[in-house]
C-alpha cells in the first residue's frame, strides 16, 4: 500500500497544501520549523486516528482558525481508499472513509498500516515497560480489530477497578465490587496476553535477522515476552488471571491500584545475552530499536499481505552512513516517507520541499 496524496487545510502551519507522493522513497526536505514533521504527522493521524505528538486534537489546528482538514488518498493492492478527517476547536473530530462517516476511531485503524520511527522512539528500548507495551499494542491493533476491541474493554475495566481501589476502604464491599470488574479484566486480559506472546514469538525471528544485518553479524538480538502469567491457551490464561486478581486483593487494596495483568507486562530485549534495556550502550539501544521497527514492517507484510507505510522523522541524522544506507536499502520495497534538512543519500528519492512557495 502507499499514500498517493495528502491535502491539508489549516492543519498546523499549512493554510492550504496538497502533496503527491511516489510509491517508493519520499524525502520531505526543509529547514527547521518549516513543517516537515507536521506533514508526516498528517499521514500518521490518517492511519491511527490520533497524533503521535500531542494528546489534544485542537493543537493540530492552525493558529487563529476554527478547524483543520486532512484528506488522504490511499492505494492498496486491490483497491483504493479516501480518508477525510475534520478537526474543530471544540475537540470534536469527524472521520470519513470513502466518503462514509464512521462513528469510532477503531473503524479507521487497520485501513492504512503505518510504522513510525523518530529519535524519541529510542525510548522503546531504554524507557519504562509502558513504551514496549505501547509498541506491541499499536502494531497488534492495526493487524486485528478484535485485539483493539479487547484492549479498549480491558483498559475501561482497569480504570473502573482502580477507581474502586482508590475510593472504597478495604472490606467485603470492596472485595465484592472488584469481582464484577475482575471477570472482564480476566476475559479481555487473557486475549491480550495470548496475542502478545504470539506477536513477540513471530517478531523475534525477523528482529534477529534485521539486527544481524545492521551489525554485520556482530550482535545477536533476542526477544521474549515477560508476563506474570505463563503462556498457554486463552482459557488457561483467563483462569490464572482470575486467581491472581483474587489473591492480590490485600496488596491492591493497600497500593490502591491493580498490580497484576497485561498492563504490567514487558518485552525483554537482549543482545548477546545482555539486557540492553538496562545495560546496553546508547548505540546498542538505538540499533535494537531500529531492528524492532524494521522487523515490525516484515511482520505486517507477512500477516496482512500488504506492506505498511514507513514514516521516519529526522532519523537519518541519528545514524551513521552505513546504517543509513542499510535502512534505506532494507525499506526499498515499500513506501517510505522521511523528513530531513538535507537529502544527500545515494538512493533516488521523490523530494518534497517545505520551503515557502
Amino acid at each position: 500500500m502507499y499514500v498517493e496524496s495528502v491535502k491539508l487545510n489549516n492543519f498546523r502551519n499549512y493554510e492550504d497544501k496538497k502533496v503527491s507522493f511516489s510509491d517508493g522513497l519520499n524525502a520531505i526536505v526543509g529547514k527547521n520549523a518549516t513543517g516537515k514533521t507536521n506533514l508526516l504527522e498528517s499521514v500518521y493521524i490518517c492511519g491511527l486516528g490520533n497524533s503521535a505528538r500531542v494528546s489534544r486534537d485542537k493543537d493540530c489546528i492552525r493558529w487563529g482558525c476554527d478547524g483543520a482538514y486532512i484528506g488522504l488518498k490511499l492505494i492498496k493492492k486491490y483497491r483504493s481508499h479516501t480518508i477525510d478527517i475534520y478537526i474543530d476547536s471544540r475537540e470534536k473530530k469527524r472521520i470519513a472513509i470513502d466518503g462514509i462517516p464512521i462513528s469510532r476511531i477503531s473503524q479507521l485503524i487497520g485501513v492504512m498500516n503505518v510504522v513510525f520511527f523518530s529519535p524519541d522512539e529510542m525510548k522503546l528500548v531504554k524507557d519504562a515497560p509502558q513504551e514496549r507495551r505501547r509498541f506491541a499494542d499499536i502494531s497488534l491493533s492495526q493487524q486485528s480489530a478484535n485485539y483493539l476491541y479487547s484492549l479498549s474493554r480491558y483498559n475501561a475495566a482497569l480504570i473502573r477497578r482502580n477507581k474502586l481501589l482508590k475510593t472504597l476502604p478495604a472490606g467485603e464491599k470492596l472485595r465484592q465490587s472488584l469481582q464484577v470488574w475482575d471477570t472482564q479484566i480476566a476475559a479481555e486480559g487473557a486475549k491480550l496476553i495470548a496475542a502478545r506472546y504470539d506477536f513477540v514469538d513471530k517478531l523475534k525471528d525477523f528482529a534477529l535477522e534485521r539486527h544481524l544485518k545492521l551489525t554485520a553479524g556482530a550482535e545477536k538480538l533476542e526477544l521474549s515476552y515477560e508476563s506474570g502469567i505463563d503462556m498457554g491457551g486463552v482459557k488457561d490464561i483467563e483462569e490464572t488471571l482470575i486467581s491472581k486478581l483474587a489473591s492480590s486483593y490485600e496488596k491492591d487494596a493497600h497500593l490502591q491500584y491493580t498490580s497484576v495483568g497485561p498492563h504490567r507486562d514487558d518485552i525483554k530485549i537482549s543482545v548477546d545475552g545482555i539486557d540492553v534495556r538496562k545495560y546496553g550502550s546508547q548505540g546498542q539501544q538505538r540499533t535494537a530499536a531500529l531492528s524492532l521497527k524494521l522487523s515490525e514492517i516484515s511482520l505486517f507484510t507477512h500477516e496482512t499481505g500488504e506492506t505498511p507505510i514507513l514514516l521516519l522523522d529526522d532519523v537519518l541524522s541519528e545514524l551513521d552512513r552505513d546504517r543509513r544506507n542499510m535502512l534505506l536499502r532494507e525499506t526499498s520495497q515499500l513506501q517510505t516517507i522521511i523528513t530531513c534538512t538535507e537529502y544527500e543519500e545515494s538512493l533516488v528519492a521523490n523530494i518534497i520541499s517545505t520551503a515557502r512557495e
